[in-house]
């Protein structure tokens, strides 16, 4: 029996990490900076041109590519096997360039591929889109309405193992297999299609407390002031965060100006901006907290 406990304690790591990469990553960005729009097996991910485009929670180990400039002088691209696993089928963070190549044509080619990991935090510039779960516009009498709904999945493994004629079946709770449900609603009185946070707040939960240590270290682990900077407004664009985060993360910056900076960013991405007068606890002057004030309105 414990020859038999101890094969299963081996493989299970290797089974519970099949379950984390049943999904893979693409990136897609423009050497130049050509703003575009991607288009997965027909669907189109975005709505507005970027130049630098991720999508994630990709299931196939292969897709239909096609690169739609909004320039409209430039030729788009297609491609009709753009990998996301490798070679063994195992699913992928992979990443590709939009370049010129000799004669001048631009050319879309694979440029780098890691393990997907689960505590990824996107660099500056970087538009993320999740797969199957683009956000749906509305029009009506002029206004856009954008809703991005993701659904909540629990996740576990459940294996069975016989050996000798002894059966044992044993369930584990895989925590990294949940996704949270978060419902994001914008609106604005506009005949174009629009992208942008809500104008106070951010309707969703906070980052849990595993993952928003990680994203301190690594905006402390960060040598100079401009690129603590960059990484924490990266955080706060990908990630909703309560007031008490958002103080934490001011205390990292040596410069009051770039506490300042930060501070007016992550107001729209707060999930208690009514408590937002907390903030105003990391300031050395009072014009900053003033400032900071006149910024959010002061109604908080």
């Amino acid at each position: 029996m414990k020859q038999l406990i101890t094969i299963f304690l081996l493989i299970l790591p290797a089974m519970i990490f099949g379950q984390n990469s049943k999904t893979g990553n693409l990136t897609i960005f423009s050497e130049d900076g050509d703003k575009f729009f991607l288009v997965l097996n027909g669907e189109k991910q975005n709505t507005v041109a970027q130049g630098n485009i991720r999508v994630e929670e990709l299931s196939q180990p292969y897709y239909s590519a096609k690169i739609i400039f909004a320039d409209s002088t430039l030729a788009p691209i297609s491609k009709s096997n753009l990998m996301i696993a490798d070679v063994d089928g195992i699913m992928k963070d992979v990443t590709y360039k939009i370049r010129k190549d000799k004669s001048g044509k631009l050319k879309m080619n694979y440029f780098s591929s890691a393990d997907v990991k689960t505590d990824y935090i996107p660099p500056s510039g970087v538009y993320i889109y999740h797969y199957g779960r683009p956000a749906v516009t509305e029009y009506s009498n002029g206004t856009v309405r954008t809703t991005t709904t993701m659904t909540t999945t629990e996740g576990g493994v459940n294996a069975s193992i016989s050996m000798n004629g002894i059966n044992m079946n044993m369930t584990v709770n895989d925590p990294f297999a949940t996704t949270t449900t978060t419902t994001t609603t914008t609106t604005s009185t506009s005949n174009e299609i629009v992208q942008q946070a809500p104008a106070k707040g951010c309707n969703g939960w906070p980052m849990g407390s595993a993952d928003f240590a990680a994203a301190l270290k690594t905006i402390s682990n960060s040598s100079f002031e401009d690129s603590k900077l960059s990484t924490a407004k990266n955080i706060a664009k990908a990630n909703c965060l309560s007031c008490e985060q958002v103080i934490s993360i001011c205390r990292q910056f040596s410069f009051e100006e770039s506490k300042l900076n930060f501070a007016k960013y992550a107001f729209r991405h707060t999930t208690d901006p009514k408590n937002y007068f907390k903030v105003n606890d990391v300031f050395s002057f009072e014009s900053s907290k003033e400032e900071l004030n006149n910024f959010t309105g002061g109604d908080q």
